[in-house]
């Protein structure tokens, strides 16, 4: 069992890592602008399951693969970085809509933007490498089972995610409710979007294994 001490050092680590900017809280960030604090509650549960796909990778020791294989590597990349760049083109096609009582004028489903929130995650191989890094610095042998210590752990940085950009997202949420109200304003916020989505499809594209 790992102790308490060691799961709280994790979980300050976790909740700060989650607040450094990154691809997967400017990606929160940017859908619930668009469209409202629900839809960015779907992309953060998206991203969370994301999580427990990399977890679960480096329980079994998967991730290796994405560590040690550039094949693979610049594989994930290139597919996060299509899919990247595939919302970018959505969002600069989008047109305004006229302000109604419609939680979702766009017509983007919960379960649509719980799907992207997976594939932005799991297209990263960088989130790969850095659990493979970052979870078994807390683990230990001694303490049991290395797999269950990783599954805890994996468990516990997912708790921190969902605070975090949980937070983002209903405070984005409100601001972009805001800014729907004007045609204009969401002409903007849907180009600001696709600006978003292409500087994310680069970092991706040009990481380095």
């Amino acid at each position: 069992m790992i102790p308490f001490e060691s799961l709280t050092t994790f979980f300050i680590a976790s909740l700060l890592l989650a607040l450094a900017p990154g691809p997967d809280n400017i990606f929160v960030l940017t859908q619930s602008a668009l469209h409202g604090k629900l839809s960015g509650l779907f992309v953060t549960l998206g991203l969370c399951t994301g999580l427990i796909v990399h977890t679960t990778a480096v329980a079994l020791g998967v991730a290796v693969i994405f560590q040690t294989s550039a094949l693979a590597f610049t594989l994930l990349k290139t597919v996060g970085a299509c899919y990247l760049v595939y919302l970018a083109w959505q969002a600069f096609r989008a047109s305004a809509t006229k302000p109604s009582l419609e939680k979702n004028p766009a017509g983007i489903t919960p379960g649509r933007l719980y799907l992207r929130g997976i594939v932005m995650n799991v297209t990263n191989p960088k989130v790969s490498i850095f659990f493979l890094a970052f979870l078994p610095q807390f683990a230990d042998p001694a303490r049991g089972p290395l797999a269950v210590q990783i599954v805890t752990l994996g468990g516990f940085f997912i708790l921190a995610t969902v605070l975090v950009f949980g937070t983002v997202a209903l405070m984005a949420g409100t601001i972009g409710e805001w800014l729907n109200r004007s045609e204009k304003a969401q002409l903007v916020m849907n180009r600001i979007a696709g600006i978003v989505f292409i500087a994310l499809a680069l970092k991706i594209a040009t990481i380095r294994q």
